[in-house]
């Protein structure tokens, strides 16, 4: 395993925790600690999407239409999160947008693995 894939590894692991206090806090009704942990998705989600484009990081306003791996309609999506990230709908987006990256993720690693020459 390569130095990039270990860092998507430990993004998703931290994902994993962040959406686990998530679903406890909604099915709880307990909106005390939602907007920060929905804000640590919405930051593990960007490094998640920058590094599965092999981008380490950004300046401003992310490009969108520069990234090649993405979910569709993914600049909507993630507009609606941040816009409102107490909701639990952009909570259940959130997760979408992380499964649907993790199967780009998965895809793309299979591609590079077939497409390397045998030793």
């Amino acid at each position: 395993m390569d130095n990039k894939d270990q860092e998507v590894m430990n993004i998703l692991k931290e994902w994993k925790l962040v959406k686990e206090r998530l679903d406890v806090s909604f099915r709880s009704r307990s909106f005390k600690n939602i907007k920060e942990w929905m804000e640590k998705g919405i930051e593990l989600f960007i490094q998640f999407i920058l590094k599965t484009n092999d981008r380490s990081f950004f300046q401003g306003t992310l490009q969108f239409d520069q990234l090649e791996t993405k979910p569709i309609n993914l600049e909507e999506r993630l507009a609606f999160i941040k816009a409102r990230p107490n909701l639990y709908h952009s909570y259940r987006q959130l997760s979408e947008l992380m499964d649907e990256q993790e199967k780009h993720f998965a895809k793309n690693t299979i591609k590079k693995k077939s497409s390397k020459p045998m030793a």
